[in-house]
């Protein structure tokens, strides 16, 4: 996609910045926010020149990291808004955002402290964005019978979080989190659901214990 640092550059400078934000996240993904931008210039094949070109600073490839980050998600929720499983579509995008929290949130962190005005303006973006492509899944599951009524978009969000920081502290993998993503959200569906299920449970249990008995 698109990014808003890669208008008004030329094809080679917009593929390289593509390279070294590409770079940046898997570096920072796998050895966390102390990671070496040697390291990033390797994995994108360029310079330590065209590094600075881009990003003068390491705090302004880290926000950058962060926007690009959240601009894939937010535009995959946009995507998921016309999947037919709505709740197989809430699903994908949270254990997203819970793999995004768990992967990035030392890098997060290490921007928080620097205390520079345009870093708050990004993370309140950030959250804005993520916050409103969250709701409109959330408003959308509500109305497919997918999710309770009275579930609200922060207390997904705070949940998803909760999973992503277990997930940290324990090294868990991509596939623990989206399971754990799937098995909270299994218990945010419309409760008038269980009982039917557990009706049949309780039924089927009853049938095979009268044919055993004849």
């Amino acid at each position: 996609m698109e990014h808003g640092g890669n208008r008004g550059l030329r094809a080679d400078a917009r593929r390289n910045r593509v390279k070294l934000l590409t770079a940046a996240a898997e570096v920072f993904a796998e050895q966390g926010h102390d990671a070496t931008l040697d390291e990033v210039c390797r994995r994108a094949g360029v310079g330590p020149g065209t590094l600075y070109r881009h990003f003068p600073t390491r705090q302004d490839l880290l926000e950058a990291l962060l926007r690009e980050q959240v601009d894939v998600i937010t535009a995959r929720a946009a995507e998921l808004l016309s999947e037919r499983d709505v709740g197989a579509a809430l699903v994908e995008w949270l254990s997203s955002v819970a793999e995004h929290a768990a992967r990035f949130r030392g890098v997060a962190s290490v921007l928080m402290v620097s205390g520079l005005k345009r870093t708050e303006k990004l993370f309140s973006s950030c959250h804005n964005d993520m916050f409103a492509a969250g709701a409109a899944l959330v408003e959308r599951a509500k109305e497919a019978d997918a999710l309770r009524p009275d579930v609200a978009v922060d207390e997904v969000f705070k949940l998803v979080n909760a999973i992503a920081w277990a997930s940290e502290q324990t090294g868990g993998s991509t596939a623990e989190r989206g399971r754990l993503v799937s098995l909270v959200l299994d218990g945010l569906r419309p409760r008038d659901d269980r009982p039917r299920r557990r009706q049949r449970a309780v039924s089927g249990t009853s049938t095979s214990s009268t044919i055993e008995s004849t």
